[in-house]
């Protein structure tokens, strides 16, 4: 699944805020995210966030021109 920077994904599961969209800040083995809602940072294996994501809100320019 190809991601880029500053993709906005939804997750399947909500944080703890609340909130469930995340922006992607960091790639590589492992994904960086930051809450839409709450500004929380997290790093996590990219296998576990392809298996995570419900949906695209918003595709980067880089991601779309991948595709």
């Amino acid at each position: 699944m190809p991601l880029a920077l500053n993709d906005v994904v939804q997750l399947r599961k909500p944080h703890a805020c609340g909130g469930d969209t995340w922006r992607i800040v960091r790639l590589g083995a492992d994904i960086g995210l930051r809450c839409e809602t709450c500004g929380r940072r997290v790093l996590l294996p990219r296998s576990e966030v392809e298996r995570r994501i419900k949906r695209f809100v918003v595709r980067s320019e880089d991601a779309q021109g991948a595709e």
